[in-house]
Formats: structure tokens, sequence, C-alpha cells
């Protein structure tokens, strides 16, 4: 995980890398990587061995981005896993479990999980055919949202519907996002617990994910527009859940 913000993140989640690579010259040069600097040398629950000072060619070899802020922090896969995450996050009852299929673009990826963070989804279920969510393009977009989102990926749909099953209980309601669907995303009752499926970019929902689905929704569009880029309806119909739990 790559910058000050997300570093800083991590530190308060209290998730410890295990090692940090960073420059001071380029953390200097703004706020955030000053204060997040001071933070590791003085207050950091770091071991000294875990903190690496290197140079300005070293550290924009580590990290993604074209112009390097000065900081990457290295951590296992394990620390995101589900259940870890489940176990920090509060009680809340949450209604909405997302589903995304095939999805292929990094940048929707990430946005769609900062987006359901914000939202306050019980989790995001991937299919095998999506991106690789621990992607450096999706760790950025997604803003941090891998520190406290239960992402359970690579699910077969049997094991997808199970899991559908256990989060609506009494009644197992599918939502499909698709455009030009009859059913209008507001009519719906989203109160109540609710599974959301959102499709490939380029090719929509798979099959198997029409055969899951109990009703197909879709997003009103003026102008001849056809649909709507992925992460934008997600966030649409998400925080229409939101409004909705707030009357």
């Amino acid at each position: 995980m790559e910058g000050p913000h997300l570093l800083a993140a991590l530190l308060d989640a209290q998730i410890l890398p295990r090692e940090v690579y960073y420059q001071p010259e380029l953390l200097q040069r703004t706020a955030n990587g000053r204060k997040l600097l001071e933070r590791l040398l003085y207050a950091s629950p770091l071991a000294p061995e875990q903190l690496v000072q290197v140079s300005e060619r070293v550290i924009e070899s580590l990290g993604e981005t074209e112009t390097s802020q000065g900081i990457v922090g290295v951590l296992t896969i394990e620390t995101f896993q589900p259940e870890r995450i489940r176990a920090r996050r509060s009680t809340t009852s949450r209604p909405a479990l997302l589903i995304l299929d095939n999805l292929a673009d990094p940048g929707n990826m990430g946005t769609i999980l900062r987006t359901a963070l914000a939202g306050d989804v019980a989790a995001v279920l991937l299919t095998p055919g999506c991106v690789d969510v621990y992607s450096p393009k999706v760790v950025r977009a997604a803003s941090g949202a891998h520190i406290a989102l239960p992402v359970e990926v690579n699910l077969s749909w049997e094991a997808i519907d199970e899991k559908i099953s256990l989060h609506c209980e009494e009644e197992k309601r599918v939502f499909l996002a698709e455009a030009n669907s009859p059913h209008i995303y507001f009519e719906q009752d989203l109160q109540r617990p609710f599974a959301l499926i959102v499709g490939n970019e380029a090719h929509g929902p798979s099959l198997e994910a029409r055969k899951l689905a109990t009703l197909s929704i879709a997003i009103p569009l003026a102008n001849g527009v056809e649909s709507l880029n992925a992460a934008i309806a997600t966030a649409i119909v998400l925080f229409e859940a939101i409004r909705q739990s707030q009357q």
C-alpha cells in the first residue's frame, strides 16, 4: 500500500505493515507526509528494523505511481481476510450485499469498493472472472477500503447463493442491475436485506447471475444514454438504500 493516506489509515486501524520503506525528503513535501513521517519516527508501534529509509530511486522503483509520494508499506494478503475485517467492524445491521460478476476494470473495481464501504454494505463477493482485487490500481482507487470492507474473492455461484441465503434470511431478494428493465431501482424496498449483482462492463451480467436474480432493476436514463459506468450505477443503488434507511 502506497502513499501517506493509506499508511495513516493502516496505523489508525491498528494494522501494522511488515515493513515500511520511506524517503524523508519526498514525505516532507506535503503536510500529510510530514505528519506521517513524524508519527513513524516518534510515535510508531513498528520496530526500528521494520522502518527502512531509502533513496528516491529506490522508493520510485518500489512504488507504482508515476510520481512517488515517498512511502510504501508491505503487508500480507492475510491481513485483509474477511473474517479479520468483520471482527473489527461494529455489529450494525447492513441490508446490502454486493456481488460483482466478472468486473474487469481495476479503476471500476477500486471505486466500487470505496463506494461499498461508504454505503456500508455487509460484504462484497467476487466471481473468479473479476480483476485482482489486490492489484496496485485497485488498491489506489479503493483509497483504503481494503482495510475496513470484507471482500471475498473467487467464489463459485453455489457459494454466492449460500451466502445470499444467509444474508437475506427470511426472503431471498437478489436484484440484478440491468439497463432497460421495467423495474426501477428506487421503487424497491432496500431497507430489508437484499443482494445486488453488478455485471461485466462490456458484456453485462452472466447467465449464472441471471439465474440467481429474483428481479432486474434499472436506473432511468435520459437523452438516449444506454447505460452508466458500473461504479456509478452501483453508487446510485447503494445510496438509495442509505436514503431509504434514513427516512
